[in-house]
């Protein structure tokens, strides 16, 4: 549970935390100025959903072929390359529009090119959450509701910063800022890693070769195909995955333009969802090791996500739907601490990367068919029809932990009851976001 020697280290823990507070902002600022930036410049929500399309599908590649290479180069080198790529990206979109030169295609082709470079980033630092949680002597459970809290907490704040700096300075600012933000997250993980052994590259692998790169990416599917509950994860995930998608590249900043007011009503929805959240993965380290998994899971699970869709549909007003994103942000705090755990206890050491990245573009795959098909909906059934539509899907899939058994397996072996001091079961992989 703590560093070498004995003592305790704090710092790589706190490094981690900072730099992905930082970088969930920046997420945060891109996940409402770019499709706000795509609507005012063109006036098209097929275009946004195709801007969203082109950013998530290389996401979906690099996690299906990522896991072996994050653990040759090292978690560190790939989280710090990450940022510094997705930094120049999406720095470049604004600056290219204000000197005459950015055309459609290049947008798509800058928002590709974060895309691919930011999951394995974002993997590489989340993987090593068991090891930072042994150094500074914390629980398993608690480290990943203090991550998710963190996380969420900054996309709250990102989503009110993104609100205010569109209304008063417009979308390229915002992307600026953005670009600023992967700058200093990359800044805090290269200081903060230095010396940690688990961010360094594993010398001990067989030499590089396309056999064995296959052979480890192979273990990985292999691993992933006979755990019948992270399969069950996967499926339900990526469907929610993928309607998120559409709705917060799409359904939901249309919703704001036409019926809510704009640019600030956005944001403030975004905030109040991302505080709801925050609160939630903060009750839940307090006190959900009390409660069986699975009730609680299936109980948030269905809260999170189909009742937004809903009330959006339903009304054209922001109070309704405010006070339903609140709730929907405290059932959905509590899913990434669970899910966590669950995957941390099920997954070995030796596996972790390879097989979070099987993770990763499993629970991804929809996301770029979730923004496209909504970009689409919006256009031939309105507005109204696709929220009704995406939100029937939702409500589909989170239903499937009250009625298939492989989420039984969700209260085994339950570590994370142990009081503090005890070390942690089997470390594991990046958990799957159920909310965007």
């Amino acid at each position: 549970m703590s560093g070498p020697g004995g003592h305790r280290d704090r710092r790589p823990f706190a490094a981690v935390l900072t730099a992905n507070a930082v970088s969930a902002t920046g997420s945060s600022l891109t996940l409402i100025g770019v499709p706000w930036f795509v609507l005012q410049t063109t006036g098209s929500a097929g275009r946004a959903g195709v801007v969203a399309f082109c950013a998530t599908l290389p996401i979906v590649v690099s996690a299906l072929i990522g896991g072996p290479v994050i653990d040759r180069v090292g978690r560190r080198r790939i989280s710090v390359g990450s940022d510094v790529v997705c930094g120049l990206a999406v720095a470049a979109i604004p600056l290219l529009h204000r000197a005459g030169l950015l055309e459609f295609w290049m947008l798509c082709a800058l928002m590709a090119l974060g895309g691919l470079a930011h999951t394995p980033g974002v993997t590489a630092r989340y993987v090593l959450l068991p090891d930072l949680a042994r150094q500074c002597g914390t629980t398993l459970s608690r480290a990943a509701s203090v991550y998710d809290a963190v996380s969420r907490g900054a996309r709250m704040t990102g989503a009110a910063l993104a609100g205010v700096l569109i209304a008063l300075m417009g979308a390229e600012s915002v992307l600026l800022v953005d670009g600023a933000t992967f700058a200093i997250s990359a800044l805090l993980v290269a200081w903060g890693l230095r010396g940690v052994r688990a961010a360094r590259p594993h010398h001990d692998a067989p030499p590089v070769s396309l056999r064995t790169y296959k052979t480890e990416l192979r273990a990985g599917y292999a691993y992933l195909a006979r755990t019948r509950l992270l399969l069950a994860v996967v499926a339900m995930v990526m469907l929610m995955n993928g309607t998120d998608q559409g709705w917060g590249a799409v359904l939901l900043p249309v919703h704001a333009e036409r019926d809510l007011g704009g640019a600030s009503q956005l944001g403030l929805l975004s905030a109040l969802f991302g505080a709801g959240g925050l609160c939630g993965a903060l009750l839940y380290g307090l006190v959900g090791h009390r409660f069986s998994r699975r009730t609680v899971f299936s109980v948030c699970v269905l809260l999170c996500g189909a009742p937004r869709y809903a009330v959006a549909a339903l009304t054209g007003t922001t109070l309704p739907l405010a006070v339903t994103m609140v709730v929907a942000g405290l059932a959905g705090g509590a899913l990434n601490p669970i899910l966590t755990t669950v995957i941390y206890e099920k997954v070995p050491d030796e596996l972790r990367s390879r097989v979070a990245g099987v993770l990763t573009a499993g629970c991804e795959l929809a996301m770029p068919l979730g923004s496209l098909a909504a970009g689409f909906l919006v256009e031939g059934a309105g507005l109204r029809g696709a929220l009704l539509a995406v939100g029937g899907v939702y409500l589909l899939a989170t239903l499937s932990p009250l009625v298939l058994p492989a989420w039984q397996d969700m209260d085994a072996n339950d570590v994370s009851r142990t009081g503090p001091g005890r070390s942690c079961a089997a470390p594991g992989v990046r958990t799957p976001r159920p909310s965007a």
